[in-house]
């Protein structure tokens, strides 16, 4: 094991329809991989997946279910280990890389084939990966589940606690949110009336020029098992990609609602859950960049 701190890097196995998959060929390497790079200081592994595609290719994309990550050494002056976390991918927008401008990192820019993409893969473990993904390439829709982000504490809140606001490490977590749910390519936003709930996804809808929905189906003064399945129902009916946003007593309903495992989010934490028609195909956890303690 290297003494050096670990690498880490964020990428992602992006289709379109045939199935193809987004390749990349790196001239210092004069290797073929998938779009992929390193996370900067303070950036969310999520963030730097779509942000290092978007470098890479010219193309947004959003992410889909997630992939095992690799783990693996690299020996540039010095020997450290890396982990690459990976996501199946899908674009939004156009997917014609006919135009980029090709650099000195990055050379070649192609759709391919599962078939084709195999032949061209450089590394093992990219064939793995790709195959990992295959199952994925057909397009399904995250639902993002938010615990709302560190809030003032309650004892010293001495009004309406409906009204109690997120304190200076929620409002940083709230604004770190803003590229994560981007990178899930959120189009919906529902929230918990409470103020301390829609104060953590407001930044996002903001910048996503989104219409941010507030109810009090999510509070946790007026949530019911009923109320609560009724909007996971709504939520998972919809073919596109939506985040929830409530409250701890609350999100037990929404794990019920889902039929998945409670895993017990730190303020500011997420759940992704990744469906298809209805049906759940995979879920993932993810904690906030900022700390909430």
């Amino acid at each position: 094991m290297s003494e050096c701190p670990e690498i880490i890097a964020g990428g992602a196995v992006v289709a379109r329809r045939g199935p193809e998959v987004l390749l990349v060929h790196r001239p210092k390497y004069d290797d073929w991989s998938f779009p992929k790079g390193k996370v900067d200081p303070g950036e969310h592994v999520t963030a730097a997946a779509v942000r290092e595609v978007a470098e890479e290719t010219g193309l947004h994309v959003r992410l889909g279910p997630p992939l095992t990550s690799q783990h693996y050494t690299v020996r540039n002056g010095q020997t450290r280990d890396k982990r690459v976390d990976y996501w199946a991918g899908r674009v939004v927008g156009s997917d014609d890389v006919s135009t980029y401008r090709t650099n000195a990192e990055i050379d070649r820019v192609t759709w391919a084939g599962v078939d084709k993409a195999e032949q061209l893969l450089t590394y093992e473990r990219d064939q793995e990966t790709l195959a990992e993904a295959a199952p994925h390439l057909k397009k399904s829709h995250p639902l993002v589940v938010l615990r709302h982000a560190k809030a003032r504490p309650r004892k010293k809140w001495k009004k309406d606690d409906r009204e109690r606001p997120l304190n200076e490490v929620g409002l940083l977590q709230s604004e770190q949110l803003v590229p994560v749910l981007g990178a899930y390519g959120v189009r919906r936003v529902l929230s918990s009336s409470s103020r301390r709930c829609w104060m953590t996804v407001a930044p996002y809808a903001d910048v996503a020029r989104l219409d941010l929905q507030v109810t009090r189906d999510l509070s946790e003064e007026d949530a019911s098992p009923k109320s609560v399945a009724r909007h996971i129902r709504r939520l998972l009916e919809r073919p596109e990609p939506a985040a929830l946003c409530t409250h701890r007593p609350v999100l037990p309903h929404v794990y019920d609602a889902l039929g998945v495992a409670d895993p017990k989010l730190e303020p500011g934490a997420m759940l992704v859950v990744h469906h298809r028609s209805g049906q759940i195909i995979a879920i993932e956890e993810h904690q906030p960049v900022v700390p909430a303690d």
